[in-house]
């Protein structure tokens, strides 16, 4: 009885905890909402942008966001969009300044970055001031620094400058030392999504299109460094390319940078640019505390609305999330604005590298059918290749950034064959019956007999016609001119106009209004879709990923994308419209 009784406190009291803890939470929770208000921003301010992040196409809203709660603190990262808004109503803002940009790293993409830079371009107009300050500048972090009245380095600090590398990693030896054979069905001379499992280095034409789009993002890099610091672009190319540059004195004479300065030397420069004495504190503004959020959409008449319709991630099945595109919830969205008829344009938001050709297709008929009712403008982030540019072909209008990655329009299968695997390796063996010659074809046991190959190569090509002939018709193309620069091949933004997939190089802003002009609109609202859920709604699904997330990312450091790569490469069903690989410049 002494025992039963024990057991039962020790329950009582577990529940106890429990239920303290979750009051803990939700009461984070609330003080997180209820801190989303807008703050008071004092005179002679400074705006400050750290943006060593992977900054999301829009802010998510994350349950666990800013609630210091067992070290699973997650910081407000403020998605483009409100990073965007701040920036231009800092311009406008009399208490700001200037910007404070203090950063090493990049995570973002290439066209993200772009995105920023250019709004610090904007802000420079009004007269005030954007300083720089790193204690490591990647190459990334250096080029959105480059828009800077003054960028400084720490004395002791790295300046990274020496051209763009792109690494890919290969399977063919795992595989075969462990008996396993991919089985690949393809349509696309460079669609070498599935190269990683059936070669040891990249295939010449593989390369071919390496070379060229990776050269054409360099070039775009070093014209925008060569603008902003009033230097010659072949004699960047030339530091660059001779390594130039390895200490920080370095980097100072040869005028990429202004200065080398420690922090404290940097607030007292801050400090001088805001009338403050040297004893005084810099008013420092932090960019998630000076958001607010839907500010575009207090703005305009709600009787006319821009739908704004994000889908980033890889593109399958089912309702999807802020990471990843979901045919059912995206195509819902789409489906939602489409029929709202104070919705008078849509501008679609991609930033994926594709995925499951039948998602795809299910997303390329919404874009068509809004198409007929009202005008719809596809923007471009970082990505949008393969099932990314499937959805968008369709659309009146394509606008993307010289620097983002599209194309790759083609299709493959992997099948593999796990047999010697299996018998071998394991000692697993396999026998049954079946009723039909086909019943059991796409066995992952055995291998495919020549019967079943030709099938689902005839799928494969099927899937790649049917890709050609879309795009052909949105772009209105020749199918023949399509297959001649489709096989796959990737683009950057700067070539795909050139060739005719995209129709004009600008901003998701750019986008906006040229929607507004097609739909013959000056004074609108923004509204987003998907709508995200709602901060209790969120909690549970929010708090169990986010959790998860962070303590996989702790434990795994720098190889946590490859621990991303593997889940995407395990999603793997049916025909795939994607990116050869995951994109890594650096």
């Amino acid at each position: 009885m002494k025992q039963f009784f024990k057991y039962v406190f020790a329950t009582i009291i577990g529940v106890l905890l429990c239920l303290v803890i979750f009051t803990f939470v939700v009461l984070g929770l609330i003080s997180s909402a209820r801190s989303d208000k807008k703050t008071e921003v004092e005179a002679n301010s400074v705006l400050r942008l750290s943006l060593d992040y992977a900054i999301k196409e829009r802010t998510s809203s994350n349950p666990l966001s800013g609630i210091p709660f067992l070290n699973l603190s997650v910081k407000k990262t403020p998605g483009l969009n409100e990073i965007l808004a701040s920036i231009k109503r800092a311009k406008t803002d009399d208490n700001i300044k200037g910007i404070y940009l203090d950063e090493s790293y990049m995570l973002s993409g290439q066209a993200t970055s772009e995105e920023i830079r250019n709004a610090l371009l904007d802000f420079k107009k009004s007269g005030k001031f954007v300083l720089a300050y790193g204690e490591i500048y990647t190459q990334g972090a250096y080029y959105l620094a480059s828009v800077a009245d003054k960028i400084y380095l720490n004395p002791k600090g790295i300046f990274e400058f020496r051209g763009f590398h792109s690494q890919y990693t290969f399977f063919k030896g795992a595989l075969e030392k462990l008996g396993i054979e991919a089985q690949v069905i393809k349509v696309g001379t460079f669609k070498s999504a599935v190269e990683p499992f059936i070669l040891d280095k990249m295939s010449e034409p593989n390369r071919l299109q390496v070379n060229s789009y990776l050269g054409s993002l360099y070039d775009y890099f070093l014209t925008g460094i060569s603008k902003s610091r009033k230097l010659n672009k072949d004699s960047l190319f030339n530091i660059a390319n001779n390594l130039r540059i390895k200490y920080p004195e370095d980097a100072l004479k040869y005028k990429l940078i202004d200065g080398l300065k420690y922090k404290d030397e940097i607030l007292d420069e801050l400090k001088t640019r805001t009338g403050k004495d040297k004893d005084e504190t810099v008013n420092m503004v932090e960019l998630s505390d000076y958001v607010q959020p839907n500010e575009d959409q207090e703005k305009g008449s709600s009787n006319s609305r821009i739908a704004i319709v994000y889908a980033s991630g890889d593109i399958g099945g089912g309702e999807g999330d802020d990471n990843s595109i979901g045919s059912e919830g995206i195509s819902k969205a789409i489906r939602k604005a489409r029929m709202d008829k104070k919705v008078k344009a849509v501008v679609l938001r991609i930033n994926s590298p594709g995925g499951s050709s039948l998602a795809s297709d299910v997303l390329w008929r919404e874009v068509m059918l809004t198409k007929k009712v009202k005008p719809i403008i596809v923007s471009m982030g970082d990505v949008a290749a393969s099932g990314g540019y499937y959805m968008a072909c369709a659309a009146d209008s394509i606008f993307a950034q010289p620097n983002t990655i599209t194309g790759s329009i083609g299709i493959f299968a992997i099948l593999p064959n796990m047999q010697n695997f299996l018998n071998q390796k394991l000692g697993v063996t396999f026998d049954g019956v079946k009723t039909g010659k086909f019943a059991d074809l796409g066995d992952v046991t055995r291998p495919l007999n020549p019967a079943e190959r030709a099938i689902l190569q005839d799928q494969v090509n099927r899937g790649y016609l049917d890709f050609t002939s879309a795009v052909a018709t949105g772009r209105k193309k020749t199918q023949k001119y399509i297959d001649s620069i489709g096989q796959g091949r990737v683009w950057t933004g700067s070539q795909a106009l050139k060739i005719g997939l995209v129709d004009r190089l600008g901003s998701i802003n750019d986008a906006i209004r040229s929607a507004a002009a097609k739909a013959k609109i000056k004074d609108y609202q923004l509204v987003a879709y998907p709508e995200q859920k709602s901060l209790f709604e969120n909690f549970g699904s929010g708090l169990a990923s986010e959790a998860k997330t962070y303590m996989v990312k702790q434990e795994l450091g720098e190889s946590y994308k490859y621990y991303e790569e593997l889940k995407t490469i395990l999603k793997f069903n049916g025909t795939q419209m994607r990116l050869p690989y995951t994109l890594d410049i650096r």
